[in-house]
């Protein structure tokens, strides 16, 4: 049952950056689909902005929640976030059938300046069940019932230093690929160089000894 919680994904998890979340919702029925999912987003870690990617075959409703205390994002203050995302299948074949999953994609930032976000996320059946994904983690390791989905962030000073994610690996490799281009022609060059060289001498040479003979 585990693999079958709702859980949240991004291309990319660093504080103070921009990232794809994507909530990937299976349906643990056999007799019923999923028709409605309430993602709830944490207001004790706002995110100033919010951008929905349309779904196929359902709708989406935003819920702005205003906040205690203003955060600040690109020289502005701002006192209103997204505090709920609610995607609702548009008819009975758009749901969630048994035995399948959908993901349901936003483009968010800035991440706030935490270890952790919790979504915690309501997920309704065509029966009339709602499923709760609200528990938080457990200090002791166990995994809740129902556990929200839980996205971990990375402090942007470590993920500069850390040779291991994924923008690192690509700047490597572009930065390094001319240069191994750069190095095998220049070897090349002057392999050349100098076969032409050898050619030119040998064939001066046996100029050199013809003329002897015919002299």
């Amino acid at each position: 049952m585990a693999s079958a919680h709702v859980k949240v994904t991004t291309d990319s998890a660093v504080q103070g950056g921009y990232a794809a979340l994507t909530f990937r919702v299976p349906n643990e029925r056999d007799d019923a689909s999923t028709t409605k999912i309430e993602v709830q987003l944490p207001t004790d870690a706002p995110l100033a902005s919010v951008s929905v990617k349309p779904h196929p075959g359902w709708s989406y409703e935003i819920t702005k929640t205003k906040l205690a205390a203003p955060i600040e994002a690109h020289g502005a203050q701002i006192s209103e976030v997204v505090g709920q995302i609610t995607w609702t299948a548009t008819d009975s074949k758009s749901g969630v059938q048994p035995g399948e999953y959908e993901e349901f994609s936003v483009s968010a930032g800035p991440l706030p300046a935490t270890d952790r976000m919790v979504f915690k996320t309501l997920q309704h059946y065509s029966d009339g069940e709602i499923v709760r994904w609200i528990q938080d983690p457990s200090t002791d390791g166990d995994e809740p019932e129902r556990p929200a989905p839980v996205l971990r962030l990375v402090p942007k000073d470590d993920a500069a230093s850390s040779p291991s994610t994924g923008t690192d690996r690509v700047s490597l490799a572009v930065d390094s690929t001319p240069a191994a281009e750069s190095g095998v022609g220049s070897s090349w060059a002057i392999g050349l160089s100098a076969a032409s060289l050898v050619i030119s001498l040998a064939c001066a040479a046996t100029m050199i000894v013809r003329t002897r003979r015919t002299r």
